[in-house]
Formats: structure tokens, C-alpha cells, sequence
């Protein structure tokens, strides 16, 4: 009873860990994205924007400042027009003033708007930048990924030479102990036996190596025997429709070249602010009064800079000359993208075919080694006719296992090529 509880408790074991050892392409897809470091710089991004747009959001907030100054001057004015019983005595030749001064703007042509949505703008399209970089780390895990698929298939193949390889020993061995066949032909098969061992361990070794890489990839521990779910790829989308993270870049430049184009026109409107100016000095607003006060001056200021009407031609055609190159680079990627998808097309037309032709020529040299089989036990042919059989059919078996990988990948690519993965 205790040796059946230990086994039901090894095999759920096995099958948790089995089941824990297991990875999909979309996993490590997202696994890559979360831990690929580029991805921390869309915090930072998010975090600049908002600090620009906050300290805009602060120029219709109150601005206050605070001066003063002491002056001396070799003249001052002077009434010397004689009125009887009255005396005007001149200011002093040393002044003193302190000002407090509060500014609270009123209109400024819309130009702090139109700086805030630059700066979202410009947000949304350096997030897309980032965007562009992280869909690009998908080719680099299509690589690894269908790359130890290979290896996974060569393995197996590599383990059914060996068994067709053993299959021919036992044989041989039996006719040497029978006297009927040389020890040689016995040892021929051993060798190409220990051949196969070398290629399985040199597979295993490619493996590891390229689930190290993936590993790192994706930031999460990996095992040796770890299992990879082969993708499956439903259907093929032939209408040449791209929903790449580019196209939303491009669409992001041309949203904000256009609000820089409003940003120049907000610039050469007038602004106004109300203000208040308040200040302590000898002498205050009234020059003859030869003492220190209290003054303040109040009103609206109009402020109007028509520099900028020099410029506002050669502003908006830059930003249009920045439109047409954003829409070069649109037209240049649509371009090589459909070109691509086409290409992967025919490749995938291609592959289809020659995997057909692949099925029918294993059929045909398992047929050709099964006969050798039976000739070899017969001590018709030699053990090197039969090993030449057992490699044509590994060959053509490669070859299969070759076009389906390509395959895969193909289609993979088809999909990552138009977005859809």
C-alpha cells in the first residue's frame, strides 16, 4: 500500500512538473516583453510628459516678483518758477525704490494649450518609438524559438536511426555467432551506432545553448528538457492588410506635426494679463514729494510680439516638408512590407509542395529499408548495403523535417510581417 501511495505521489510530481515545464511561443512573447529593459522607458516618457504639461498648466497661476534698487543721479527736476508763499523743494539726488509686482494673464492666444498637446502628442509618439523597438524582439524569439523545434525533431530522428541502426546489430550479431557473416559487418554497424550517439549529443548541446539564450530572453529559468509547444497556425492572411506598431507611429508624427502647426499660429497672437504693482521708495509716485511712501499702480497689459510674423511662413513649411518626409517613410515601409508578405507567400507555396513530394519519398525508402531489413537477416546483402538504405531514409526524413520547420517559420514570419502575431 505505501509502495502505491509513492508512486501515485511521483507521478502527479512528474506531471506538475512536467506541466510546469512547457512554453508557448505567445508566453514567451510576453515573457520577452515584460523583461526586454527598453520596456522601463515608457515610464520614463510618461513621466516627462507629464511634468512638462504640469509646469505649462502653471502660466495662469499668478506671477509674482519682487525688485528694488538704489540710484543716484547728477541732475533731478527742478520748478524754479516763483509763486509767492509757496516753496518747491527739488527731489533728492539719491533715490530708493522697492517693488513688489503680481502678473495674472489672461489670454495668450492659446499657445500654452497648444504646447500641453504638443507635449501629449509628443508622448504618444515616442511610446510608439518604444512600441516599434519591443515588436522587434518577436523576430529575435521566432529565431530561437522554431530553431530548437529543429533540434527537438532532429533528436527524434536522430533516435530512430539508432533504432534501425540497433535493429541491424542484432541481426548481424546473430549471424556471426551462426558463422554465416564477418565480425566486421557487426562492427561497421557499432560504429555508425556510436555516430548517431555523437549526433544526438551534439544536438542536445546546440539545445541547451539555444535555451540559455531563450532563458535570458525571457528573464525565467529553463530546463534542460523543456517542452515547446509547436505553434499552430490556423490560417494564412492573404490580403495584404498590416496592422504594424509603424503604421501607428507614423500616424502619431503626423498628429503632432499638426498641432505644432496651430503651436506656430497661437504664437503670433497677442497676449494680456492684468497686474498689480505695488512698492515703497523715496520719492513714490508724486516726484515732489520729498519722502519715503506708499504707492501702487493697477491695469491691463496688451503684449503683441510680431517678431514671429517674420518666421510664420518658413515655420509652417517646415512642418510640411516633416509631413511629406513622415509620409515617404509610411510609403517606403508599406512598400517592403508587401513585399515581404509576398515573398513568404511563395515560400509558403513552395514549402507546401515539397513536404507532399517529402511524404511520398519516406514512404517509398521505408519500403526500400524494410526489404533491406529482411535482406540483411537473409545475409543477402552486406550491412553496409543495409546502412545505406537506413541513411537514405534519415536523409529524406531530414529533409521533411527541414521543409516543416521552414514552413512554420514562414508562416510565422508571414504573420509577425503584417502584425498579426
Amino acid at each position: 500500500m505505501k509502495k502505491f501511495i509513492w508512486m501515485l505521489v511521483w507521478y502527479a510530481g512528474a506531471a506538475n512538473a512536467q506541466q510546469s515545464s512547457s512554453l508557448s511561443l505567445s508566453n514567451a512573447y510576453e515573457l520577452a516583453r515584460q523583461n526586454y529593459p527598453l520596456i522601463k522607458q515608457r515610464e520614463l516618457v510618461k513621466q516627462t510628459s507629464n511634468l512638462n504639461i504640469d509646469n505649462l498648466s502653471k502660466a495662469f497661476l499668478p506671477q509674482a516678483s519682487i525688485s528694488g534698487q538704489a540710484t543716484y543721479q547728477s541732475v533731478v527736476t527742478q520748478v524754479n518758477i516763483p509763486i509767492p508763499g509757496i516753496k518747491i523743494d527739488p527731489p533728492n539726488k539719491d533715490q530708493y525704490k522697492i517693488l513688489a509686482d503680481i502678473n495674472q494673464l489672461i489670454y495668450d492666444g492659446g499657445i500654452t494649450r497648444q504646447q500641453q498637446n504638443v507635449w501629449r502628442l509628443n508622448d504618444a509618439v515616442e511610446q510608439q518609438k518604444v512600441e516599434v523597438e519591443l515588436y522587434k524582439i518577436k523576430e529575435r524569439i521566432n529565431q530561437l524559438f522554431l530553431g530548437i523545434l529543429f533540434l527537438d525533431e532532429q533528436l527524434k530522428q536522430a533516435d530512430l536511426v539508432q533504432l534501425d541502426i540497433q535493429t541491424g546489430i542484432k541481426k548481424v550479431s546473430a549471424q556471426v555467432d551462426n558463422g554465416v557473416a564477418f565480425r566486421s559487418n557487426l562492427n561497421m554497424l557499432k560504429a555508425e551506432l556510436l555516430k548517431a550517439t555523437q549526433r544526438s549529443i551534439e544536438l542536445n548541446a546546440s539545445r541547451k545553448g539555444l535555451i540559455d539564450v531563450l532563458a535570458l530572453f525571457i528573464n525565467q529559468p529553463l530546463k534542460e528538457n523543456t517542452v515547446l509547444e509547436k505553434p499552430v497556425i490556423a490560417s494564412i492572411m492573404t490580403s495584404n492588410q498590416i496592422d504594424r506598431p509603424e503604421l501607428q507611429l507614423y500616424a502619431s508624427q503626423e498628429k503632432l506635426l499638426q498641432s505644432q502647426t496651430k503651436l506656430v499660429m497661437a504664437k503670433n497672437l497677442p497676449r494680456a494679463s492684468f497686474f498689480v504693482q505695488g512698492g515703497y521708495g523715496n520719492p513714490g509716485l508724486n516726484l515732489l514729494k520729498n519722502e519715503f511712501d506708499l504707492f501702487y499702480t493697477t491695469g491691463i497689459r496688451l503684449n503683441w510680439s510680431l517678431g514671429g510674423l517674420y518666421t510664420k511662413k518658413n515655420d509652417r513649411q517646415l512642418i510640411e516638408v516633416s509631413k511629406k518626409m513622415v509620409d515617404v517613410q509610411k510609403e517606403t515601409f508599406l512598400l517592403n512590407s508587401n513585399t515581404a508578405l509576398r515573398q513568404q507567400q511563395a515560400e509558403i507555396d513552395k514549402l507546401q509542395q515539397l513536404i507532399s513530394t517529402d511524404a511520398a519519398i519516406i514512404d517509398l525508402r521505408i519500403q526500400v529499408k524494410e526489404a533491406a531489413k529482411a535482406q540483411l537477416e537473409n545475409a543477402v546483402i552486406t550491412a553496409n548495403d543495409y546502412l545505406r538504405e537506413v541513411n537514405a531514409e534519415d536523409q529524406s526524413r531530414q529533409s521533411l523535417i527541414t521543409h516543416n520547420i521552414q514552413l512554420l517559420q514562414a508562416q510565422i514570419n508571414y504573420q509577425t510581417i503584417a502584425g498579426k502575431q
